[in-house]
């Protein structure tokens, strides 16, 4: 009876066991998502990078030909678009600029990978020379993205920048007025 009892059970959930055996990623594939997640995030630390640097060809290479960049009701759709509202927001940028007043941190990266498409979400905080000489903080948000992957790279499809400090209207006039300074 209880040789029964156990072959009843053993048949009843082999199918269950296989599978959850058969769920399990392979070596393969759980080091192609780790490559992917690195990827992802080089590309998230390389935007601060470029921004800041103003490598405006750089910046707009890590989008998709036809990536969104959007903060609120203003949205860039095209490398062309992205990279004239950067040039509006850093007007006269020579091309050995050499930035020594300002950096981005970017931090509280989460990344979700689904095949050749994936999401991440990041926080961000930029610094400016005060006056003074002071680092100052001037903006803080966070990153809300979508990544495509084109012919084995990663690229940003749509980017939405979420201003919190200072708050999205503020901002926004201060974009459309150009880049912030601290003589205000």
């Amino acid at each position: 009876m209880r040789l029964r009892s156990i072959l009843a059970l053993t048949l009843f959930f082999t199918p269950y066991l296989a599978v959850a055996q058969a769920a399990e990623p392979t070596l393969e594939e759980r080091l192609q998502r780790l490559e992917d997640k690195d990827a992802i995030r080089e590309i998230i630390q390389d935007y601060a990078v470029k921004l800041t640097s103003r490598d405006f060809d750089g910046y707009v290479a890590l989008f998709a030909p036809e990536g969104v960049w959007r903060n609120g009701d203003i949205v860039k759709r095209g490398r062309d678009e992205i990279k004239a509202m950067l040039q509006d927001m850093f007007p006269d940028t020579p091309s050995d600029y050499v930035n020594e007043e300002s950096y981005m941190l970017v931090s509280n990266i989460q990344i979700e990978i689904d095949g050749d498409r994936a999401t991440a979400h990041s926080r961000q905080l930029s610094i400016i020379r005060g006056l003074g000489g002071d680092p100052t903080p001037v903006l803080a948000g966070r990153y809300e993205d979508v990544f495509v992957r084109r012919d084995g790279a990663w690229k940003i499809l749509d980017r939405n920048d979420v201003t919190f400090i200072p708050s999205p209207e503020e901002w926004a006039k201060k974009m459309q007025e150009g880049i912030l300074t601290l003589e205000e």
